[in-house]
């Protein structure tokens, strides 16, 4: 089951395939038994990226970042 559409928001925001990988392992980490949070948090952190509120770089650079 899929709860958010987080891959075509990661297309829109020019994440490549190994990035969104990054971002899913490091939210996976953050919420193991928690598909909808994962999710959330996945599609939020490519929002932010696509809405320019962060780079990508910095995002995936800073571990602090995920874990808030």
């Amino acid at each position: 089951m899929s709860y958010f559409d987080y891959q075509k928001v990661a297309n829109e925001a020019g994440i490549s395939k190994d990035n969104l990988d990054k971002i899913c392992n490091d939210m996976r980490r953050e919420f193991p038994r928690d598909d909808m949070m994962f999710e959330l948090h996945v599609l939020r952190a490519c929002m932010a990226v696509r809405d320019g509120h962060i780079s990508l770089d910095l995002f995936l650079k800073d571990e602090t970042i995920v874990a808030q």
